[in-house]
């Protein structure tokens, strides 16, 4: 009777590591035209080239996080169906409607769903932060950029025009177009900042999942990824303009298509720094209170000389 109990405790041990590469295996190969597309578009939209990074940190992370790791024998949920199912009808629908980024972004609770069914809620407390931050390998919905690269293209024409004016250049913009005394700026998508915007949210995300920081202040570390890739654009434009009007059209194309978009990454890690230096210093950490101190137990040895003190003559 021992012995058949011994055996299914060691099927029960072993039926996640069996389960695990099955169930994630056969994701992988239902979404595999979805996700070879969306490596194709790694290869050729340099604002997506970032991608090929992220499951390699998603990975990293899981390392990172792995005192939170759940101990043999797992307690799977039945809650993963429910989000597995989920995911796979966003797929159905997304494929049978023509919407490919529903299709897309399915991925991520179809991964979920398989997190909770085989390791239940302690591997979906220890997993979540990986599963979550995949959703930055998948491009943008089209339309999403297109409105986002408008906006932003207005944005930087307008304030790098105002800071060129601000330091003594003569600058005037019409629509998305800087014009100085001897050349044009054209601010077209590929300068609105979007790229930046992209690949510098998943390194802020990256950097506040990392860091052992209260929650608010990883938050605001992740949401301060805007302001500071919006900064370094207007940055790299600005710079520009004042090279076409003091050293030359020709150093200016240079540093502004070659070199600028090297230093704009270290620039807004640089900015990023700076931010974590200024929220380690806004938010002190609460002072421990100091444990207090108890009398210790005094023994029958202890009580039986105090009373042989107090007699007449019982000191030694």
């Amino acid at each position: 009777m021992t012995q058949p109990l011994r055996t299914a405790g060691r099927a029960a041990q072993l039926w996640p590591f069996l389960a695990l590469p099955l169930a994630l295996g056969s994701l992988i190969w239902a979404y595999w035209p979805t996700l070879v597309d969306t490596a194709r578009t790694w290869a050729h939209d340099p604002q997506y080239s970032h991608g090929y990074l992220v499951p390699l940190f998603a990975l990293a992370l899981l390392w990172f996080r792995r005192d939170r790791c759940p101990a043999i024998p797992l307690q799977p949920t039945w809650w993963g169906a429910t989000v597995l199912a989920l995911g796979l009808g966003l797929r159905l629908f997304g494929t049978y409607y023509f919407y490919v980024w529903l299709g897309t972004i399915s991925f991520i609770p179809a991964l979920a769903g398989l997190c909770l069914m085989i390791g239940g809620w302690a591997a979906w407390r220890w997993a979540w932060p990986s599963i979550a931050f995949i959703a930055f390998m998948l491009p943008l919905p089209y339309t999403l950029s297109i409105q986002l690269t408008g906006p932003l293209q207005e944005l930087a024409t307008t304030v790098c025009t105002f800071l060129l004016q601000t330091i003594g250049i003569p600058a005037i913009a019409e629509g998305n177009v800087i014009l100085l005394s001897e050349v044009d700026i054209g601010i077209v998508e590929a300068c609105s900042g979007l790229r930046m915007l992209v690949i510098f949210f998943a390194l802020s995300t990256a950097v506040a999942l990392l860091i052992r920081r209260p929650l608010g202040e990883k938050i605001v570390i992740a949401l301060s990824a805007a302001p500071i890739a919006l900064i370094s654009n207007i940055i790299r434009i600005t710079v520009t303009g004042v090279l076409h009007e003091t050293v030359g059209s020709e150093i200016a194309n240079m540093v502004f298509h070659d070199l600028a978009g090297w230093l704009m990454m270290p620039l807004a890690l640089g900015m990023l720094w700076l931010e974590l230096q200024f929220l380690a210093r806004l938010w002190l950490p609460e002072p421990v209170a100091a444990p207090r101190r108890t009398a210790a137990p005094r023994t029958m040895r202890t009580r039986t000389a105090t009373r042989l003190a107090l007699r007449p003559g019982g000191a030694a």
